[in-house]
């Protein structure tokens, strides 16, 4: 599978997750769990599909998120 095909499946995978099972959440949750997606696929891109690169950044996304919106 081509990095294009799979970071597309992961991004249409998470927008349907976020999308389905975000509707009891706060959003303060909402926007640490997009921040944390987001910054997953970023670092999964970022270093050519390192796991390190991908956790790093999901971190780094999820601390991100949680400070936006006064949380």
């Amino acid at each position: 599978m081509t990095q294009i095909r799979r970071i597309g499946l992961i991004l249409f995978s998470l927008a349907t997750a976020l999308v389905a099972g975000c509707s009891s959440m706060t959003a303060c949750e909402k926007s640490t769990a997009a921040g944390a997606a987001i910054g997953g696929v970023a670092g999964n891109v970022l270093t050519e599909g390192s796991t390190v690169g991908t956790v790093g950044g999901a971190v780094a996304g999820g601390v991100v998120g949680n400070r936006q919106r006064g949380c």
